[in-house]
């Protein structure tokens, strides 16, 4: 992508604020490792990947505002660091999995001494982010398969550039195909509350010239009745070990819909956001935002003076309405909890 949402500018962290699109391309510069939890909980950046290369990033920029004379010292404050950058959001696994990686770079490195630990935090960090890139083409390029030569490919949110490191995953796979002379068109959902697919999934596809259509969430089903939908294609939060996906809330409606009329289901996401530790979707933890986000838009109100509002942000896809899980090591299908397990073994780029 011509932009990128997050990057490192010398030792400044920048985060596109993506509450701001399509209308405005604004960067938040994250000098403080508040700033990056903050930039995190109020949704200037989202999308499970691109969360947890803010939140290693956080790491990075917490890691030198630490005062420690001591590595033992300094590693007890490390570890408090990382604990609270995990608490900014709870359901996507990416942002644990990011932070997790920060701390193995400071146990492996315990003896080089704190400023040598500093700045290769701040080098992991960046080089996530280039990994993720990479990682998520690989995705493409094993996901282009299932996207058909002609028809249509329906996606939700936004899994794409934006949410990620610069590339996608969902829209990775949409995009691969489209770069092999593939002729689709894609329907993008616009997902409430917060919009992703009309404000964030249009505008990638059309800077990529890609033909796509706005609909609303609750036209899905009749598309697929009359048939207009070939295949879905949407991101993940967190995968568990038996394949049960957490996604935008809605994506379970889909998934039960595309079961009905039997179009293929699949889940495009980096093996970073499979969880081994949660043998099934029952035990993800599921972020409940305010309120105020569905009864308002724009800082305007929609709903009645006191309205009371339930804003669950996450919903579970049970692994039986998967068709199969799409990384960059291949597409997993059932039996899931096997092949899942063998795809976390595997080498990358095999």
């Amino acid at each position: 992508m011509a932009i990128r949402p997050v990057l490192w500018d010398g030792d400044v962290f920048r985060v596109l604020d993506q509450r701001l699109l399509p209308h405005k391309e604004h960067y938040i510069d994250c000098d403080t490792s508040d700033k990056a939890i903050r930039a995190i909980k109020n949704m200037a950046v989202r999308g499970a990947p691109a969360v947890g290369l803010t939140g290693a990033a956080a790491v990075a920029l917490g890691a030198r505002e630490i005062d420690a004379r001591d590595v033992d010292t300094f590693m007890k404050k490390f570890d408090r660091l990382c604990d609270r950058v995990k608490r900014a959001r709870p359901t996507g696994y990416n942002l644990e999995w990011a932070v997790e990686q920060m701390r193995l770079v400071v146990v492996e490195n315990l003896s080089i001494g704190i400023d040598a630990i500093v700045e290769k935090l701040r080098e992991k960090s960046e080089a996530l982010i280039n990994e993720d890139i990479e990682v998520n083409r690989a995705i493409g390029a094993w996901g282009k398969d299932v996207i058909p030569a002609e028809g249509a490919v329906l996606t939700y949110c936004n899994a794409g550039g934006l949410a990620t490191g610069g590339y996608g995953t969902a829209l990775g796979v949409i995009r691969a195909a489209w770069e092999e002379g593939k002729k689709f068109h894609v329907f993008a959902c616009e997902t409430r509350p917060y919009l992703q697919g009309s404000r964030l999934t249009m505008f990638e596809l059309l800077k990529e010239g890609i033909p796509a259509t706005l609909i609303t969430d609750n036209a899905a089903g009749f598309l697929m009745q009359k048939k207009k939908i070939n295949v879905v294609v949407v991101g993940a939060d967190r995968i568990t070990a038996n394949g049960d996906v957490a996604n935008k809330i809605g994506t379970y409606s889909l998934a039960v819909l595309a079961k009905t009329h039997n179009i293929p289901f699949y889940v495009a996401a980096p093996r970073s956001t499979i969880d081994p530790m949660k043998s099934r979707g029952d035990q993800i933890p599921i972020e409940e935002r305010p309120g105020r986000e569905i009864t308002h838009l724009g800082g305007k109100a929609i709903a009645p003076a006191g309205t009371e509002a339930l804003y669950l942000a996450f919903d579970v896809t049970p692994s039986r309405y998967v068709s199969g899980i799409i990384t960059e090591v291949g597409i997993i299908t059932r039996p899931y909890t096997r092949n899942i397990r063998l795809a976390l073994q595997k080498e990358a780029g095999k």
